[in-house]
């Protein structure tokens, strides 16, 4: 079964299993991995949604057969791990089932026989598959000089653009996108992000509710990660600075690395439940507590809590993890959601913040973490005067931005449900 996703085409597979064991039809967006052997194509895999270190990329065994990852984010994708000598007529598939090509050209091969085979793909994609989306990824630019890697990545877009244009003039026209990536710095997570913004029907929707949130507290830039890959399914409006970037990705690497290793003695029973929506909402006359029993079960302040035993900071596990969403404190609590979709809400979201360049003047900047939903969270530079002022103002535009989130979030499960 096919349908369009307005980018590309999206496949229907049966591959996932719930917790049933039987299996469950999701419309997927396909990835197309290709590239020459040894090229880095497994590694990128095993580096963005495998957590696999850099260093031990090496010890990968070389790819023998096609591999199909399925990945779920805000949208389910599966990524097709092709080996080197995958041609158009071996891979057994037409092109109009996948969504996005990735080519993986290795920056110190050399790249007259890598250029040559994605010509090839790209005029069949042409021919069979126009709104196929085409990406170059200029693979492990570490190893060269800046100078020697810009002026190589330069090239290669020009041989490109020469072998299209001799073959046909029509083909010069076809959109490529090149990007230089390197497993050693967070390029290849900000080029990946935006292969996958173009597969995201939702992104500007996504866009507004960080667009809102940056108008109303202030801050000068916010990302919405997905946990596990650290790639940004969305950003505000405001450019993106590598350095920013690169900062808010450290930062959520250092809460997935060490937020599990943490307890706290505040988080009670209460916020780590989930509200299931009930029959009758009206309580009844003996379950309505008197003036002086509500009274004497409200804190007298914020920041008192119950005490009781130790909890794990973990949001409440999902019926199918997805994700190692970090943990560091507690957050404010959401409202049960309008939506006439009546799924339990969990009333537990882990927080996190640190303050750059503190000043004792209040005038540094502060980098704040909240979780979203059970695979995505809420990076945000804030004034540190806003932050510390206005917290509480921070957090109930925090409420209302995961509120929209999930919705969003519950609409694409929805609609791409088989069957």
């Amino acid at each position: 079964m096919m349908a369009s996703n307005g980018y590309g085409s999206i496949s229907s597979t049966s591959l996932l299993q719930n917790n049933g064991g039987a299996p469950e039809g999701i419309l997927r967006a396909k990835i197309l991995l290709l590239g020459l052997r040894r090229s880095g194509k497994s590694s990128i895999y095993e580096f963005l949604f495998n957590g696999l270190p850099p260093k031990q990329t090496f010890y990968l065994e070389m790819t023998t057969r096609v591999m199909k990852h399925i990945y779920d984010t805000v949208i389910p994708l599966e990524i097709w791990d092709c080996p080197g000598t995958t041609t158009i007529e071996t891979l057994g598939v037409p092109l109009t089932q996948f969504s996005t090509l990735v080519f993986v050209i290795d920056i110190q091969d050399l790249y007259q026989q890598p250029i040559a085979k994605f010509v090839d793909f790209a005029i069949a994609a042409y021919r069979e598959n126009p709104n196929l989306n085409l990406e170059v990824f200029v693979h492990k630019a570490d190893a060269l000089s800046e100078e020697y890697k810009i002026e190589t990545f330069r090239l290669i877009q020009q041989h490109v653009s020469e072998e299209l244009l001799d073959i046909s003039e029509d083909y010069e026209q076809i959109p490529i996108n090149f990007h230089l990536t390197s497993i050693y710095d967070h390029s290849l997570h900000e080029a990946f992000s935006r292969v996958l913004h173009k597969l995201i029907d939702s992104l500007p929707y996504l866009e507004d509710l960080l667009n809102v949130f940056c108008a109303n507290s202030q801050s000068s830039k916010a990302f919405l990660f997905d946990t596990r890959s650290r790639l940004y399914v969305a950003t505000d409006a405001s450019p993106v600075d590598p350095p920013t970037h690169s900062l808010c990705n450290n930062y959520l690497q250092m809460l997935n690395s060490f937020g599990p290793l943490y307890r706290s003695s505040t988080a009670s029973p209460l916020r780590n439940r989930t509200v299931e929506p009930s029959a009758d909402p009206t309580p009844s006359s003996s379950q309505v507590a008197t003036p002086q029993q509500r009274a004497s079960s409200v804190p007298t302040s914020a920041s008192q809590t119950p005490k009781v035993p130790t909890a794990s900071l973990q949001p409440p596990t999902p019926s199918k993890p997805r994700s190692n969403a970090p943990s560091i404190s507690a957050a404010s609590t959401s409202t049960t959601s309008s939506s006439s979709r009546s799924k339990p809400k969990s009333l537990f979201y882990p927080s996190a913040s640190t303050s750059l360049s503190p000043s004792s003047s209040g005038t540094g900047t502060t980098l704040t973490y909240h979780l979203i939903t059970s695979q995505l969270a809420l990076l945000a530079l804030l004034p540190t005067s806003v932050y510390d002022l206005k917290r509480g103002l921070v957090e109930y535009n925090v409420v209302f931005f995961r509120e929209g989130v999930q919705e969003i979030c519950d609409v694409e499960e929805e609609i791409r449900q088989v069957g």
